[in-house]
């Protein structure tokens, strides 16, 4: 029985017994296999009283109901209370709910089941496996009345049989005709050999063979029992009863276990109710040792062949993890596992690695998808057309100064510095590129020497510019004697010496670490793992970043503190005030730029904030360097060239 609930899938039953040895002790049977094997949970173990009261069996319903998803009840009952139990099933609407299992008991009894045919269906029950031993029915059939006087019970069965009545000392009451004693058993009524028959000769064998070979161990070559044998010890009897080993009455080997038990053979049946409102027990299985159950020719309620649950749980859905009811093994609740953990087994779930996520059914760990800033994204494309008109604005500057290099305008504003300046302008254009480009080694390499250099170059010429002019200025109020160091290979000497610095700061940088590629997982883990992304990034640090651009933001305001200095020179003096205009300008922006930087260090966006925010910055930074210090000096060159000629009057002459 418990093979059969097991193959059904059940593991959460209900056990119901009569009261009495044979109820009580199969169902204590059923409930130690349980423990033994495990996997199957008794939701409730009832019994019925020997003299149930008046409604006992409604209530023994209402009490299985209380675990409705414990369907299957595993009956050790006797006829009378199986039929009664069927009954108060039908009066309480559960036609279909509970999936009988009956022990021998109940085997392929018709009694208990007439006029409730449509809540016994699809009960399985079991029998022994028997065979009709042909011999004993040619013997019991030839029996007589004149040839069977040792049975003492044969007459009385004989009138029963027969409904006929033996003389005036016959047994049976009521005017019955006589009995002939000419009657014939199987001829003048119904017979049908009784199930058991095979076992009850097949126990006499075993009886006889265990004397005869006891006999021959004690008494051998004496006739009849010898003194050893006059008084049979119990014990010594049941150990060759256990020894036997004989083909019985059906042909099958009759032997005894360990425990004293014949082998188990079973057929098992189950109450079908066919197309045509038949009702017949079909043998759907047989079990010898193991279970041979043909599930494809089980049906239940209304000819469905689709198995019946019978289960505390149902099973958790890939992704959910069962969380076990204290005390019950077969009731779980289940719960999903969340967030970057997926289902490590039955009953745990675990967290992925750092650079890995659940896949969609939880089940396992796939690799994080690896993302970058990509040329086609809107992050990229406006700061690098920004950068490419920059690049053509500066190249044309450049072209047009390097054309018209001896003009006046163009050596009044210095020509050496004003290359140098528009080198930084150019590289804080470029930038942008190495900034959008995939990150490996080389990339990484260049976004460290540029990051910071192109900024350097531009606010270490305008610094010697505005230092230049702040002391020619202050030493015009002293004396009339020129300051020291304002020639264009000193002013050369002084910007470089500043870049220099820079320079050496991002050398110490590559040999203390040397630039690598790294894949940040923590940027972009969003709480629902499907959307996480690693961002594939140069190791570039947010401090690692300030120091890289800090030295040039100091040479920025050093260059605004000079250029608010050199406020007061006179309007014809080179270049002081859009100097000034410059720097406030520029400080402005990177006073905006510092917030929005830093404070988007915690956005999912961070990377695509952040680089857009950085290259706009650099590259209208130079945007303003460029407009204001050199496109009206282009403009004059190319539309005013009458004003970029030498004067001939006595002014003074610019510095």
């Amino acid at each position: 029985m418990m093979d059969i609930v097991t193959a059904m899938g059940w593991n959460y039953v209900s056990t119901l017994a009569s009261e009495g040895n044979y109820g009580e002790s199969g169902v204590e049977a059923f409930i130690q296999i349980s423990r033994e094997t495990g996997g199957v949970c008794i939701a409730q173990s009832l019994k019925i009283p020997r003299e149930p009261r008046s409604g006992e069996f409604d209530k023994i319903i209402r009490r299985l109901l209380e675990t409705s998803n414990a369907r299957a009840v595993i009956m050790f009952a006797n006829e009378d209370d199986i039929r009664r139990v069927l009954a108060a099933a039908k009066r309480n609407n559960q036609t279909g709910h509970f999936l009988w299992v009956g022990s021998d008991s109940w085997g392929s009894k018709i009694s208990p089941v007439i006029g409730q045919e449509r809540v016994a269906e699809g009960a399985i029950t079991i029998l022994p496996k028997r065979a009709s031993v042909e011999a004993f029915d040619r013997y019991f059939r030839s029996r007589s009345l004149s040839n069977n006087r040792r049975n003492v019970w044969f007459a009385e069965f004989w009138e029963e049989n027969f409904n006929c009545k033996l003389g005036m000392h016959g047994k049976r009451a009521g005017n019955l005709k006589k009995c002939t004693g000419l009657e014939k058993v199987g001829r003048d009524s119904s017979y049908e050999q009784e199930g058991k028959v095979q076992f009850v000769m097949d126990a006499v064998y075993a009886m006889a063979h265990a004397l005869h070979r006891m006999h021959r161990e004690l008494c051998y070559g004496y006739p009849g029992l010898c003194p050893r044998m006059a008084s049979i010890d119990g014990k010594e009897l049941l150990s060759h009863i256990r020894a036997v080993n004989f083909n019985g009455s059906a042909g099958t080997p009759v032997v005894f276990n360990e425990n004293g038990d014949a082998p188990g053979r079973y057929d098992i049946f189950q109450y079908q109710i066919t197309n045509r409102s038949t009702t017949e027990y079909r043998v759907i299985g047989s079990w010898t040792n193991k279970l041979n159950l043909k599930v494809q020719n089980m049906r239940w309620k209304s000819g469905d062949p689709s198995l019946p649950p019978s289960v505390c749980s149902v099973p958790c859905r890939t992704g959910e993890r069962k969380k076990v009811v204290k005390g019950v093994p077969c009731c779980w609740h289940c719960e999903r596992c969340e967030g970057y953990h997926y289902q490590a087994s039955e009953f745990t779930c675990e967290l992925c690695p750092y650079e890995m996520r659940p896949d969609a059914n939880r089940t396992g760990c796939v690799p994080i998808l690896i993302i970058k800033l990509e040329w086609h994204s809107p992050w990229a494309v406006v700061p690098v057309f920004i950068s490419m008109l920059g690049i053509v604005a500066t190249s044309f500057v450049i072209v047009t100064f390097v054309r018209y290099n001896d003009t006046p305008i163009v050596r009044a504003s210095g020509r050496e510095m004003s290359y140098v300046l528009l080198t930084g302008i150019f590289l804080c254009y470029a930038i942008t590129f190495l900034m959008i480009a995939t990150p490996d080694v080389g990339v990484c390499s260049f976004r460290r020497i540029f990051l910071g250099l192109g900024m350097c170059f531009s606010y270490a010429a305008l610094l010697t510019k505005t230092n230049r002019i702040h002391r020619i200025f202050e030493q015009g109020k002293k004396a009339v004697t020129a300051p020291r160091f304002i020639s264009p290979a000193s002013q050369l000497v002084i910007t470089f010496s500043l870049i220099s610095v820079q320079l050496l700061g991002v050398f110490v940088w590559f040999v203390a670490d040397p630039p690598h590629t790294v894949v940040d997982y923590g940027e972009q883990r969003t709480q629902d793992p499907m959307a996480a992304r690693g961002v594939l990034k140069c190791d570039i640090s947010d401090l690692s970043l300030i120091c890289s651009l800090g030295y040039s933001i100091l040479l920025m305001v050093t260059c605004t503190v000079y250029a608010i200095k050199t406020r007061g020179v006179p309007e014809t003096f080179n270049e002081a005030k859009p100097i000034g205009f410059t720097m406030y300008t520029t400080c402005i922006i990177w006073l905006a730029f510092i917030p929005i930087f830093f404070g988007t260090s915690q956005s999912a966006e961070r990377m695509y904030i952040q680089t857009t925010t950085l290259t706009i910055s650099l590259s209208l930074s130079a945007s303003v360097s460029l407009g204001m210090l050199y496109m009206p000096k282009v403009y004059v060159i190319l539309f005013h060239p009458e004003q970029n000629v030498p004067k001939r009057n006595g002014a003074s002459r610019q510095s």
